[in-house]
């Protein structure tokens, strides 16, 4: 059976269609191990921990260093709807980076709905610049997941970004301005516009790979694939990684030295 089209969804429907956590039995415990994981990484690695980019208390980026001169940078943005998880609790994502030479940021943001989204993408921006300005030795990989692999794909667009991962990620907005998630973000049309970068594709990019998990909720499939077709017929560089995985369990690739998303971050990295 064909799955449901989103336009033709109730807003009960829907939020259920983007309902990550809902989806996946355990996801709050998977999310738990997950920051603790992080809190261990952090003792073991002290790194450049709470770099400030800006004044308010979020708009800070740990950096840890894998020892190579002139390494490429792995800047990580961490997912939640744009309205969870902070920084600290993604940490241990960049084990899998460092064992093969790469420098790993950890990018940290307001959340919503204490900033708006576009204020929101503003400071992810922000931190992007810093990045390439002070800490980036080597070529700039964004990546993220979930929220974060949205606002990795707004990166294509922006001065400096040499390439990008996109895990899990939403590409257009206007389905979730119908969903509960709006209830924080109050997505306006004109964010929908131009904040969806399936709705702002760049003239030219580097190579951008979206990754999802095959077991993920059907909208998150879709709107994975549907990005990278959009950028396909656009002719910009990249390609589609789907993963037999749940929308919490593709961290795990990252996270290992022999993880997919590790590879494909290497790839992205060495050019």
């Amino acid at each position: 059976m064909p799955e449901a089209d989103w336009r033709t969804m109730d807003r009960a429907a829907l939020s259920a269609a983007y309902d990550n956590s809902g989806a996946v039995p355990g996801s709050a415990d998977a999310m738990a191990r997950l920051r603790e994981r992080s809190a261990a990484f952090r003792a073991a690695h002290p790194g450049e921990l709470d770099l400030p980019y800006g004044e308010a208390a979020r708009r800070r980026v740990d950096v840890f260093r894998c020892g190579r001169a002139q390494a490429p940078l792995l800047a990580f943005i961490h997912g939640g709807y744009w309205q969870r998880n902070a920084k600290e609790g993604f940490s241990c994502l960049a084990e899998g980076p460092l064992a093969h030479g790469l420098d790993v940021a950890m990018i940290g943001y307001t959340l919503c709905p204490e900033a708006t989204l576009t204020a929101l993408a503003g400071e992810v921006r922000a931190a992007v610049a810093w990045l390439r300005a002070h800490a980036a030795r080597g070529r700039l990989v964004v990546s993220g997941w979930s929220a974060g692999g949205h606002l990795a794909a707004l990166a294509m667009a922006w001065p400096g970004v040499d390439a990008g991962l996109a895990v899990s990620g939403v590409f257009d907005l206007a389905p979730i301005r119908r969903t509960a998630l709006d209830d924080a973000l109050r997505l306006t049309p004109e964010e929908v516009a131009s904040l969806s970068p399936i709705r702002q594709l760049p003239a030219a990019s580097g190579p951008l790979t979206v990754a999802f998990g095959t077991r993920e909720l059907p909208e998150l499939r879709r709107q994975s694939a549907e990005y990278q077709a959009a950028r396909a017929r656009a002719g910009l560089p990249g390609d589609l990684l789907p993963l037999d995985d749940d929308h919490f369990s593709i961290l795990d690739g990252l996270a290992r030295p022999d993880g997919a998303l590790t590879r494909a971050a290497v790839a992205l990295a060495r050019g």
